[in-house]
């Protein structure tokens, strides 16, 4: 493509991603300020639609980005964006903030990825599997109720109800909680087998219990959609929002999409790129990491027609502060 179909076609998207409106070789010869007719840049448009960068919803209107005319232009961009000052000092002090349980910071950054994009902002959770136990108690809540709590080398808390005789004395319970501590403490969360026996059957049927309710977790990873609302705002078919929402509400194929487009090195998918039936959306994702390792992956759901830099820049920002954060808590 020649410099000067290059920039109308950048000018097309552009206008598009702001007014969601077509745009005329008029109007594009005011934006571009490119010293040529209109009726040179209407052979441009017609050439560019040719080529399937371009289509003309209506026959008497301007024209609009393909998904091929999108691809263009984010491979055009070479860079993410850069967030504004304001956008900067949010993310900052959003994770100079940040603590507690993973899955509530997890929670809480998928909203930030929202509020800095204006579209649904999605973070998947650490895999539960290559996880180790770093420590494990038993709390009870009440006379027949223990929490099991457990907590991983990924930072995640895992909580746990186990029922239990009323009749269960104190001194039981907390043998059984220091029994798995002993045997459980840097094995695989989900790889787990029984402590040996005590010689004690009521500590032994608690251990026991304990255990099982552990392993018993979905090792499905948790994922986090904030701003999913925003999502109604950005499509004019009240199919197409329902079609977006149900998806965003199926954890596995969430997570399958995003992983996926990892392995496949995009960063950025678009339409049909997804692999998913979301012809008129488009993610930006990246992944993050804990001490080097990948853990987890954020990014953006949204319409084509995004605004990519300022999507692209949001994420990255995102993940690399992501990591950082929980590299701290984990050290």
């Amino acid at each position: 493509m020649d410099e000067r179909k290059a920039t109308i076609l950048r000018a097309i998207v552009e206008h598009y991603i702001d007014t969601a409106q077509p745009i005329g070789s008029a109007n594009i010869a005011v934006k571009t300020g490119l010293e040529v007719s209109s009726a040179t840049i209407r052979n441009d448009m017609a050439q560019l639609e040719n080529e399937g960068y371009l289509e003309q919803p209506h026959t008497s209107a301007g024209r609009v980005p393909t998904q091929k005319g999108y691809r263009y232009f984010v491979d055009q961009l070479g860079s993410p964006g850069r967030l504004g000052p304001v956008e900067t000092r949010q993310v900052r002090a959003f994770f100079e903030k940040a603590q507690g349980a993973i899955e509530t910071r997890l929670g809480r950054t998928s909203q930030l990825l929202s509020h800095l994009t204006a579209y649904a902002g999605v973070v998947v959770g650490p895999d539960h599997d290559p996880a180790l136990v770093r420590s494990v108690q038993l709390v009870r809540l009440e006379p027949d109720r223990l929490l099991i709590v457990v907590v991983l080398s990924t930072g995640t808390v895992e909580r746990h109800a186990l029922t239990i005789s009323p009749d269960t004395k104190e001194d039981t319970i907390e043998r059984a909680s220091r029994v798995l501590a002993e045997g459980l403490i840097g094995k695989g969360a989900h790889r787990l087998s029984c402590p040996p026996s005590t010689g004690d059957p009521e500590v032994d049927q608690l251990v026991a219990g304990a255990v099982g309710a552990v392993e018993g977790t979905d090792e499905e990873r948790s994922v986090f959609v904030g701003g999913a609302a925003n999502i109604a705002g950005h499509f004019e078919a009240v199919e197409t929002v329902r079609e977006v929402l149900v998806i965003l509400e199926q954890q596995l194929i969430v997570v399958s999409m995003l992983r996926d487009l990892l392995d496949r090195g995009l960063s950025v998918a678009i339409g049909s790129e997804t692999g998913l039936p979301l012809s008129d959306c488009s993610v930006v994702v990246a992944p993050y990491t804990v001490n080097g390792e990948q853990v987890g992956s954020v990014g953006v759901v949204g319409p084509t027609r995004m605004d990519y830099p300022r999507a692209m820049a949001a994420v990255q920002v995102v993940s690399s502060r992501l990591s950082r954060s929980l590299a701290r808590s984990d050290g």
